[in-house]
């Protein structure tokens, strides 16, 4: 069924899968993407708009159907502000917000689950765990992958397996992926090293935002590249046990620097501390990173107050459009800043920092 909700109402809550996962510390969340496509229709770069009311018509109808309740919004109905919101909140991709007619998204109240629609395949399943929770995100993501597959024609080759828009998608159409907070290896210098040698075994890294964007905040989005040949748990095992190994190196990172050099480490946390809990402009990338520098003081008894659930809130709640969102109005750059530094001064408030005097 669809439950209508306002994206205003959506911004009082957070989405399930920011809550403490199961291993808490460098690992924030696991995602399954599924990329299908209905056999009877071109790709949507090459549908005609008929076809893509068709086929956004036939999947409304049956999320509409189903039992369990979806929030539903269509791009062209949105401003861009909130096309923006739903990006920041993972829910769309940056492609989808850039489209208009006939394309839209379909959320689980929880925001565990999302399906796009004629972004850059017919229908692009999501699903979100807190933690390192990735066979649960596949679990969830295959039961509503065969719900809908009851119901629609998807286009799929014996020998190639699921055809998609992208060649790197044919296959199974999964791409498996984690979100880290690696300050450690950052730290270190260690990153590139990390980075050349997972991609050499078929893995990438991106930033907190996916395919384009830049790893501010210390947050890196480990995925797979390849989906042909290879079988959903392959995958998934494979990632995940790279991603442990990625988490042991980071905690090491961490307490090499502590051993070595932890004057450094302690200086880099207070400085944020401070300026988190007294500046009166804060940029989005700049509140990013300080937030990064608190989160690790966080997982090294250096601060106190408050817990992880509520810093990777705030990682979202800080971005441009939620703010807006939130004051209920448009606001210039220099007044995001403004009104991000109060949310965050707001914030420290509760915060202690647990670092002696020497």
């Amino acid at each position: 069924m669809i439950q209508p909700t306002t994206l205003h109402e959506l911004v009082q809550r957070h989405g399930s899968w920011l809550e403490s996962g199961v291993d808490e510390g460098p690992v924030i969340s696991s995602r399954i993407r599924l990329a299908r496509n209905l056999e009877e229709y071109h790709f949507p770069g090459w549908a005609s708009q008929e076809q893509k009311h068709a086929i956004w018509k036939q999947t409304f109808d049956l999320f509409s159907q189903m039992d369990e309740p979806f929030m539903c919004w269509k791009m062209e109905s949105l401003p861009e502000t909130d096309r923006e919101l739903l990006f920041e909140r993972h829910l769309i991709s940056q492609e989808l917000a850039n489209k208009d007619a006939d394309n839209g998204v379909f959320v689980s109240p929880d925001e565990m689950m999302a399906v796009m629609i004629n972004e850059e395949d017919h229908v692009r399943i999501q699903t979100l765990k807190p933690g390192l929770q990735l066979k649960q995100a596949w679990e969830a993501a295959s039961r509503i992958d065969d719900d809908l597959e009851r119901e629609l024609l998807y286009a799929y080759n014996a020998r190639l397996g699921f055809l998609t828009s992208c060649p790197s998608n044919v296959g199974t159409g999964l791409r498996a992926s984690v979100m880290l907070h690696l300050p450690g290896l950052v730290l270190l210098e260690e990153m590139d090293p990390v980075v050349n040698g997972i991609s050499k075994i078929g893995l990438a890294v991106r930033g907190m935002w996916g395919e384009g964007s830049e790893a501010v905040g210390n947050m890196f989005q480990v995925s797979n590249q390849i989906t042909l040949g290879k079988g959903e748990e392959q995958i998934v095992n494979h990632l995940e046990q790279i991603v442990l190994e990625l988490v042991e190196h980071e905690l090491n990172a961490r307490q090499r620097l502590l051993h070595e050099n932890s004057i450094m480490v302690k200086d880099h946390i207070a400085r944020s501390f401070g300026l988190l809990a007294h500046a009166k402009l804060m940029a989005s990338a700049e509140a990013l990173n300080l937030l990064s520098t608190l989160r690790l003081g966080l997982d090294l008894g250096m601060v106190s107050g408050f817990s992880r659930e509520e810093m990777d809130q705030l990682y979202i709640s800080t971005q441009p459009a939620h703010l807006q969102k939130i004051q209920q109005r448009e606001l210039a750059p220099n007044e995001r800043d403004i009104v991000r530094a109060q949310m965050l001064r707001k914030f420290m408030k509760h915060a202690t920092l647990n670092i002696e005097q020497e």
